[in-house]
């Protein structure tokens, strides 16, 4: 915890956290999340057929993974993964009859804190997604029809969506720039929804976390109640250790990148020349063509001829975007596919 060392001297108690320390804390949460995309991503390509709803659901699996998490850490230490993690806490209004020392949020301001961490930028990715698919659809041409109410109200959305995110980054910078300049206690308009505002631990408050890891015996002859007591230690000793191997892990993680990176550079051949996988044993058995003009998909003549970079084979545009949008996979290799990995084609006539 060499983190907090620079606390248990302080002789000033509830200081304020520099700007550096708060935004730091936010870096270290929206750096997570790309981390384990990669990581659901590279297991995927591994065993398409087994793992692919890994990539398929990682939004999902973070987010559930990213509850347990922050609510241990609200319960126990009264600060976010991150806040705690750069030695701060969350302590609310004085008028609300809150200890300072305390490191338990009152139940209100524990629900807030936990929809503004977790609940709410989940659904900020997924509205960013069904944007940049809107987005798309409307560039290729399928947003044409005026007459249908999906239409219409899909064209309202790429109107309003980003005036309301423009609201929201300027609104996040606002509280930024009053908090680097002291015109504010909150550096984020979320945390001031939650009712809380950010502080350092102090001496005190470790103190009172190691008194808090000693008394935690179980004194109960109850089974329920032990196992119970047994289940809420190994969260603990779970989220404890995620939070010691963070900074292991993403070196790590970088160094086998760099690693795989320069391995492939040595061996790197032009992708034209690489022979196009195998579909999987289980797709062999269906009457489907793969050869000359004919769409996988619609086994049809093939119209606006789209390739997959993931797998090499060509589609028709409107049945391999449709596809996609659905199960986010190549149809004939499973292989986990996005519509970034569309590649349009234009043979000559």
């Amino acid at each position: 915890m060499a983190e907090f060392g620079a606390h248990l001297t302080g002789a000033v108690q509830n200081t304020r956290p520099t700007y550096f320390e708060v935004i730091a804390q936010e870096g270290l949460m929206i750096a997570l999340r790309p981390a384990m995309q990669h990581t659901c991503k590279i297991l995927a390509e591994r065993n398409p057929e087994g793992l692919g709803w890994l990539f398929r659901f990682s939004d999902e699996l973070y987010t559930f993974l990213d509850f347990l998490l922050q609510h241990h850490f609200l319960t126990t230490t009264a600060a976010s993964f991150s806040e705690n993690f750069y030695g701060l806490k969350r302590i609310v209004d004085k008028e609300s009859g809150q200890n300072s020392n305390s490191l338990t949020l009152p139940w209100k301001q524990h629900i807030l804190s936990m929809f503004y961490l977790v609940v709410l930028p989940y659904i900020k990715i997924k509205m960013d997604k069904l944007f940049q698919v809107t987005k798309e659809e409307d560039v290729d041409g399928f947003l044409t029809s005026t007459s249908d109410p999906l239409t219409k109200l899909k064209k309202m959305f790429l109107f309003v969506y980003p005036i309301v995110h423009m609201n929201w980054e300027g609104a996040v910078l606002a509280y930024q720039m009053a908090y680097l300049f002291r015109k504010s206690d909150y550096h984020s308009p979320f945390i001031q929804l939650s009712g809380v505002k950010l502080s350092n631990l102090t001496k005190a408050d470790m103190l009172n976390l190691m008194v808090k890891k000693e008394t935690e015996i179980p004194n109960t002859t109850s089974w329920t109640s032990k196992l119970l007591i047994y289940c809420r230690r190994f969260l603990a000793l779970s989220a404890q250790g995620i939070s010691q191997g963070l900074s292991v892990a993403v070196f790590f993680l970088q160094f086998l990148e760099w690693w795989y990176a320069s391995e492939n550079e040595q061996s790197r051949v032009a992708l034209t020349s690489l022979p196009t996988p195998l579909p999987p044993s289980c797709i062999k058995d269906k009457s489907v063509k793969f050869g000359g003009d004919i769409c996988p998909i619609c086994e049809k003549p093939r119209t606006n001829d789209t390739a997959l970079s993931t797998s090499g084979y060509v589609f028709c545009y409107p049945c391999i975007y449709a596809y996609i949008k659905k199960h986010q996979r190549c149809p004939v290799t499973r292989y986990p596919t996005l519509h970034q990995h569309l590649i349009k084609l234009y043979p000559p006539d």
